[in-house]
């Protein structure tokens, strides 16, 4: 066994929102096998950075956005191999961000049925690129014409980008059931849907269900029954509440939720991606004037709504929505989390041991002996300023080190 040591002027214990000095992490092979104590193996001195757990976004799409992509023309004109050589790029910005984990949550483009986020993670797996470990949703499930139907975007004339049940565009209790069976064969472990509407589609009203109640419960049903969880996009507060009464694991972004539903959510223990930066990063001047009206209406909501959430005791788990935030700046959305209202270390649970909760995972998501050495460092105190994780100075990932300034 290769050991080594990791030698930092301090790390961040999560669960007592502590800063341990001096940080002394030894790892051997792709775990970490002792906190403190005595250097041993070699050292690696990474002087006055503070050392993190990896941490973790709850909410990416890496098959979308990054260098070349050119908006709606690559809905229609980039095929499947070229979106899975644009997403190499974005993973590797991803993980070098300090991101060592994601969700990928749910493609909504023609792919002639290829779940292409599950290669990719298996690709990154078998260690031929690099990037962050992919939880995979495979295709996001949608009612025609609803949110993430991606002829939604457009309004593009009738058959132009024509997906199947098999790429996610299912109507009915039969066909939600075989859209979920379908993503399950081919590697999802977990499963993404639309509940209501979206900002940056026309679909009408962002708050408005899109699925019914019964469509619901068939699409929880498929996915418990082979025990992967649900998230899904969803804004309006009656939405919210008929998604977390039909079983739905976890509510992504939830901009238009009230007192009402946020008491249902704790009451059932539904998780709550809130995805808050893009409110101030979205760039929509160029967007259809419906949908710049629909964004000047939700982003101030959205900015109010997680902090609401907070407060009650939902369960908060840091999701960016990437690439409406770049690739690779994933952490603003930590920072937009501690402006809205949270403290640090909750924000810091939030990209680590809560997100590792929410996706049913053990094995990471703290500095502690049996987990793998997923590890970051940064220049300073994350508690007292959060803006530090912006500056990710080193990066390991398995115990392999990806980045070392």
């Amino acid at each position: 066994m290769v050991t080594l040591t990791l030698k930092a002027a301090g790390l961040l214990d999560v669960d007592t929102g502590t800063i341990v000095r001096p940080g002394l992490l030894r790892i051997e092979d792709d775990r970490i096998v002792g906190v403190g104590g005595t250097e041993d193996g070699e050292v690696v001195d990474l002087g006055d950075l503070v050392l993190l757990p990896g941490l973790m976004d709850m909410e990416v799409n890496l098959l979308m956005g990054g260098r070349g992509e050119t908006g709606l023309a690559s809905s229609v004109t980039d095929d499947p191999a070229l979106r899975v050589l644009r997403a190499v790029g974005n993973a590797r910005r991803t993980l070098r961000a300090g991101f060592t984990t994601v969700r990928n949550l749910g493609l909504f483009v023609k792919t002639g049925g290829y779940l292409l986020d599950v290669a990719l993670g298996k690709a990154i797996d078998a260690g031929w690129i690099e990037g962050p470990r992919i939880v995979p949703a495979g295709h996001a499930i949608t009612p025609t014409g609803g949110h993430l139907d991606p002829t939604m975007f457009a309004a593009f004339a009738p058959d132009v980008l024509h997906l199947t049940i098999e790429e996610g565009i299912a109507n009915g209790v039969d066909e939600v059931r075989k859209a979920v069976r379908y993503q399950i064969k081919h590697g999802a472990q977990l499963i993404k849907i639309c509940v209501s509407g979206g900002v940056m589609s026309l679909t009408g009203a962002p708050g408005a269900q899109h699925y019914s109640d019964e469509e619901l419960r068939a699409i929880v049903d498929e996915a418990h029954r082979r025990g992967l969880r649900v998230a899904a996009h969803t804004h309006g507060a009656d939405a919210v509440k008929h998604a977390v009464a039909a079983g739905i694991d976890c509510i992504e972004h939830g901009f238009l939720i009230d007192d009402e539903a946020i008491a249902l959510m704790v009451e059932h223990g539904t998780w709550l991606v809130p995805t808050t930066r893009l409110a101030d990063a979205m760039d929509v001047s160029k967007a259809d004037p419906a949908l710049q009206a629909k964004a000047a209406e939700m982003f101030p909501k959205a900015r109010t709504s997680v902090l609401a959430a907070y407060k009650a005791g939902v369960r908060i788990a840091v999701g960016t929505d990437a690439p409406a935030i770049p690739h690779g700046r994933n952490a603003d959305e930590l920072v937009a989390l501690v402006e809205r209202g949270m403290t640090p270390i909750d924000v810091l649970r939030a990209a680590t041991v809560r997100a590792a909760e929410l996706i049913g995972v053990s094995d990471r998501g703290r500095l502690a002996p049996g987990l793998l050495a997923d590890v970051i460092a940064v220049p300073g105190d994350p508690l007292a300023d959060i803006t530090c994780t912006r500056d990710v100075r080193f990066v390991m990932k398995g115990g392999r080190i990806h980045v070392k300034k």
